[in-house]
């Protein structure tokens, strides 16, 4: 579950990039896409492990992505309820189940913080779409549900999405 900061601005993401250390991975590679999804949707595919947003005339901007591991994985539709530039994190009760050693909570920029330069959380559930402080694990199987992405990529994502965009999560 993310915490604290509220949502900031999107002008706001060049200053959190210049504090935060990247991977060098590349933000969104333009590709063909003909699923059938409006523009604007995020559409992640665990099995490919990407995420795609939708734009219009039949193209995406893809991204590299790490998803939940065997038994974590979910499918279904949700939307961005969310977006937190350097978030807090407080571990849900599944990952303190798994882990109880967990601290119940974890301020922003702790190299044990999970969700890296900013998160997008969806509704429904205790799920969101962050960064990561282990850019060797997006393109993984990895998470406990979560959509873990490259910092650079999670904080292109963040300035062209808005609260509400449409999330679906397929096999």
């Amino acid at each position: 579950m993310v915490t604290g900061w509220a949502s900031l601005p999107a002008l706001l993401v060049s200053l959190v990039l210049a504090v935060i250390p990247t991977s060098g991975s590349f933000a969104g590679e333009l590709v063909a896409f003909t699923a059938g999804d409006p523009p604007g949707t995020i559409v992640v595919r665990t099995e490919e492990r990407r995420l795609y947003l939708v734009l219009p005339g039949g193209r995406a901007l893809r991204y590299l992505v790490g998803v939940g591991r065997s038994g974590r994985q979910w499918v279904g539709a949700s939307s961005i309820d969310g977006k937190h530039l350097r978030p807090n994190w407080a571990p849900p009760a599944a990952i303190k189940r798994a882990r109880p050693n967990v601290p119940d909570f974890i301020p922003s920029g702790s190299p044990a913080n999970p969700m890296g330069a900013a998160a997008m959380t969806l509704a429904g559930g205790e799920y969101a779409i962050h960064g990561t402080n282990q850019p060797n694990s997006v393109g993984g199987f990895v998470s406990f549900g979560c959509i873990r992405m490259h910092n650079e990529d999670i904080l292109d994502l963040f300035g062209r999405v808005n609260v509400g965009t449409p999330v679906v999560v397929r096999r």
